[in-house]
């Protein structure tokens, strides 16, 4: 009996390995690792959000995210970056703002897309190892924005080589597959994705509306990696 239990529990995690995150690259397995510094904006709101009617909604603890670790010599890639989207001429906003270090929540530093799946694409003119992608889209007001999804390549028209490192589409609304990831809260803090090491240059992030409206907001979106030796 204890034999069995032994057999499983080493299946469960080696199937748990390759199917978090898409698998985990090289890279990240033998490095030293530290704590990945983040310059967070304020809170824009407090206490429990009410009303946000989800089914796949993660459960809310209401505690500050634990400290992150990534292999040391991660650098923020994305600043001041080049940022394309699915919609070229923005309702309000620049596409600049995505990648330009502003995260405040009021007015004035996000980009507001239409209804429907959208996306913007940042070019880390050149091909890394990803270790962290943090995104705000908006946080001035508790909001779950829907099909939240994260797709890394180093071809620009995401045909080929696209590797997914974060699906919270439950019933594949978006048309991008079905994701095992959980729909969350938009906070000050933002929503931190673990990259896992994967290689690519660009870094693709959908959305499909939000729990107040049907638009699509970007405040902004770090990119953190380390260079291919």
């Amino acid at each position: 009996m204890i034999k069995k239990i032994y057999l499983f529990a080493f299946a469960f995690s080696v199937t748990a390995l390759f199917t978090l995150g898409g698998g985990i690259d090289s890279q990240n397995t033998d490095q030293e690792k530290v704590v990945l510094e983040l310059k967070l904006p304020k809170p824009m709101f407090v206490g429990t959000p009410k009303n946000i009617r989800s089914p796949n909604l993660e459960r809310i603890t209401g505690k500050k995210r634990r400290p992150f670790y990534v292999p040391k010599g991660t650098l923020l890639l994305s600043l001041d970056k080049p940022v394309t989207g699915s919609d070229t001429e923005p309702i309000i906003g620049e596409m600049e703002f995505v990648t330009d270090g502003e995260k405040s929540g009021e007015e004035g530093y996000y980009v507001e897309f239409g209804p429907g799946v959208q996306y913007v694409q940042i070019d880390l003119e050149g091909s890394y190892h990803l270790n962290a992608i943090l995104i705000w889209h908006y946080h001035s007001q508790a909001r779950v924005y829907r099909d939240v999804i994260i797709q890394v390549s180093d071809d620009a028209d995401f045909i080929t080589g696209v590797k997914t490192v974060f699906n919270n589409d439950h019933d594949n609304s978006a048309g991008l597959g079905v994701g095992k990831d959980k729909e969350y809260i938009e906070v000050n803090e933002g929503r931190l994705v673990d990259s896992r090491g994967v290689k690519a240059r660009y870094v693709r992030l959908y959305s499909r509306g939000n729990t107040s409206n049907d638009m699509n907001h970007y405040v902004e979106v770090e990119v953190y990696g380390t260079p291919v030796k």
